[in-house]
């Protein structure tokens, strides 16, 4: 249309320059696949307030995160007061050593799937047990099980009482399931750290391999999930810039050039 090469394009866009962003209140960080020339994996960092993306990091690895961050001052950096991120312990340290009057939070999808897996994974062992006929009936009805139990239509939660009779596990687990879902969907901050504490204990001494497992989890992350009930960020905004990156590279068939890949991004999400 302005009868201009693609070559003179990208001869162009190579001269755009964005430079270091200035820190936000609330930096929520995360990676996608970017299969850049860098590494499989680049970061991306995301203004969770303004939900704008600040900058694109090269590699997820702790040096370069290192790297990046030793460039900001001391005092940029105790501007921070949030640091969103999933339960991957090194962006943890990384929060604690550069931020360090940053209070954590874990994205509530990241703790959340650790319940759906937990039951997925109750019901797929069961299942070894079952009949032929009776295990592909269990694994195409897997979505009743996870649904909210409110949310079903009569038939359904007849279907869903009928499975749950067949093994103890499978209830329990359901149960917990459900438990954990309606504390998270509080707005009581007073009730979800009361609750959150008698259902990692239930889990604990529940019997079910896999509920010990997640319980044992959320023990360990219990104060960042508690500051995720308490402050309510998350990082739904840069999962949306993920989904915007992905497109990018599908159009342009990958992109190596990390440089030029972290301008299209920019240029794009800006």
């Amino acid at each position: 249309m302005a009868n201009v090469s693609v070559s003179t394009v990208i001869r162009i866009f190579n001269h755009v320059n964005y430079g270091t962003p200035t820190l936000p209140k609330v930096l929520c960080i995360d990676e996608f696949k970017g299969n850049a020339e860098t590494g499989k994996y680049q970061c991306i960092l995301v203004d969770g307030e303004n939900n704008k993306v600040l900058d694109i990091i090269p590699d997820r690895c702790q040096s370069d995160l290192v790297s990046y961050f030793r460039q900001f001052s001391r005092k940029e950096r105790n501007k921070v007061k949030f640091f969103v991120c999933d339960m991957w312990q090194p962006y943890v340290d990384l929060a604690k050593v550069f931020f360090p009057n940053a209070i954590i939070v874990i994205d509530k999808y990241h703790f959340i799937r650790h319940v759906t897996w937990a039951i997925e994974n109750v019901r797929k062992r069961i299942q070894k047990s079952m009949t032929a006929t009776l295990r592909k009936y269990y694994k195409r009805s897997r979505k009743l099980i996870l649904t909210r139990y409110h949310k079903l239509k009569d038939e359904n939660k007849e279907a869903v009482d009928l499975m749950l009779l067949y093994n103890d596990d499978l209830r329990i687990a359901h149960k917990l399931k459900e438990w954990f879902y309606e504390i998270c969907q509080s707005d009581k901050y007073s009730y979800q750290c009361r609750e959150l504490a008698k259902w990692i204990q239930n889990a604990e001494s529940s019997g079910i391999p896999e509920f010990e497992k997640c319980a044992a989890t959320y023990r360990r992350w219990h104060k960042e999930i508690k500051n995720a009930f308490k402050y309510g960020y998350t990082n739904g905004p840069t999962e949306g810039f993920n989904n915007k990156i992905k497109v990018l590279k599908r159009i342009s068939f990958g992109l190596k050039n990390f440089y030029r890949f972290r301008n299209r991004i920019l240029h794009c999400t800006s």
